[in-house]
């Protein structure tokens, strides 16, 4: 049989069925409008009758068979002795209400099944087209397909007295196990006792200037969840590939100079290092991605294939494209971090987002403030979280008392306090630490 002649998926006697059941009992409609909605219905007819359904039920007033057919006359959808006819069927085609929700859910099922359906004809056709960028076709199926499957999420309110008593249960819970009140820690105890670890759903923009070693600081958070947490920790650069990347964590996670590394001028003892180091960092699950100027929806698109995702950070926000292209980039900015918000809450992780700030005056030593944002998009008001790291040394290197000396100025705290935390920086091996660590082997 040829595909045009095929039929879509649809259950008759389940949409009658939903329809007949809530004009025998019309509180179930609370029940079925968590399941679907009017466009979940095949028949048009039958869409126009649910719709009418449903603005009864907002005007409130009764949904029965006289205000349903009066409502339906009024709007054209049948004359008066057809819909009295059909009304009149569908209200004797179920004994009771009682399967209301089975029937919603076969309605559903088979509304899921045509939309798979209209997706891949739109995937079809944009292929056979061939026009744009290839990359931008397979994540645009990539997308239609998820949008698919959102759609079938549906969440039903939670009363006050039930969020309550799981407040109580959580509290009961970490007041005998404190590390059950934590996020996924970042493994820096100063910063974990204030932001209270990285939290589902975050969205943390870590801000600073060329030099400050916001990529440093991403990696070694990066690297410290995935050694902890048993996750798997995906981080998108924009800037540098992931042979650099690696050079990186390998000099981080081994103590070796990072230009040694760079220029392989290696001495026996810092073989052996590495060698510790790779045999650690291999038990690691970081997926790095060096896409240049990827959207939000190409991050998605490779997110949904990941299992166990713990954390995303991405390096860096100025580097990454708008969905759509537009000449105003404080807009396309804006566009950018509300899709990483959104991405972060879809997935349910932490993302964490370097920016980059503006250098300022050459010789002006001054500390990252939430101003430097104002000007790209929405960034302050999307983030959770806004940390910039902050060090003297920078601007007075030769300086012995602020060498080494770094600062991790938690800005924005939508979950607790703002505060600056002390951090050490040992810019050779591209690694920062707590400010009472020592230095480990």
């Amino acid at each position: 049989m040829a595909e045009s002649e095929k039929n879509m998926p649809f259950a008759l006697e389940a949409e009658q069925s939903v329809l007949g059941s809530i004009l025998i009992d019309p509180e179930k409609f609370t029940e079925v409008t968590e399941i679907i909605g009017a466009d979940d219905f095949y028949l048009s007819e039958h869409a126009e009758i649910f719709s009418a359904m449903r603005d009864l039920f907002s005007e409130n007033r009764e949904i029965d068979l006289v205000t349903l057919i009066d409502m339906l006359v009024k709007r054209g959808v049948y004359n008066e002795e057809e819909s009295k006819k059909y009304i009149k069927i569908i209200a004797q085609i179920v004994p009771s209400a009682a399967n209301v929700r089975d029937y919603a859910r076969i309605v559903k099922d088979k509304s899921t099944l045509r939309a798979l359906i209209n997706a891949a004809e739109e995937i079809r056709e944009e292929a056979f087209t061939e026009q744009g960028d290839i990359q931008h076709l397979v994540d645009s199926a990539e997308q239609k397909i998820f949008n698919v499957s959102h759609g079938n999420e549906t969440k039903s309110f939670v009363t006050l007295g039930d969020a309550i008593r799981q407040t109580y249960a959580r509290l009961d819970l970490i007041t005998k196990n404190k590390k059950a009140a934590m996020g996924i820690p970042t493994g820096y105890e100063g910063l974990d006792k204030t932001i209270v670890g990285l939290g589902p759903g975050d969205l943390v923009i870590l801000g600073a200037r060329p030099g400050m070693g916001k990529t440093s600081f991403a990696l070694n958070i990066a690297t410290n969840v995935a050694k902890s947490e048993n996750k798997t920790v995906c981080v998108f650069s924009l800037e540098m590939s992931a042979e650099q990347l690696a050079t990186r964590v390998l000099s981080s996670e081994a103590m070796v100079n990072s230009y040694s590394l760079r220029s392989g001028n290696l001495q026996n003892e810092d073989w052996a290092k590495l060698a510790g180091a790779a045999a650690r960092l291999s038990k690691c699950n970081v997926l790095i991605d060096d896409t240049s100027g990827i959207t939000v929806t190409g991050m998605k698109a490779k997110l949904r294939r990941v299992k166990n995702l713990g954390l995303i950070v991405v390096d860096y926000l100025q580097l990454m494209k708008g969905e759509t292209k537009t000449d105003n980039r404080v807009q396309e900015v804006t566009e950018i971090s509300r899709g990483l918000k959104l991405m972060a809450k879809d997935f349910g992780v932490p993302c964490i987002c370097a920016a980059q700030l503006s250098r300022g005056p050459a010789k002006e030593v001054r500390r990252p403030a939430l101003s430097d944002l104002r000007e790209s998009g929405s960034i302050e008001q999307d983030a959770d979280l806004v940390m910039f790291l902050f060090s003297e040394s920078y601007y007075d290197p030769t300086n012995p008392e602020k060498k080494g000396k770094a600062e991790c100025i938690i800005a924005k705290n939508r979950h607790g306090e703002v505060k600056t935390v002390p951090l050490r920086w040992i810019g050779e091996y591209t690694k920062f630490l707590t400010m009472d660590a020592e230095h480990e082997e």
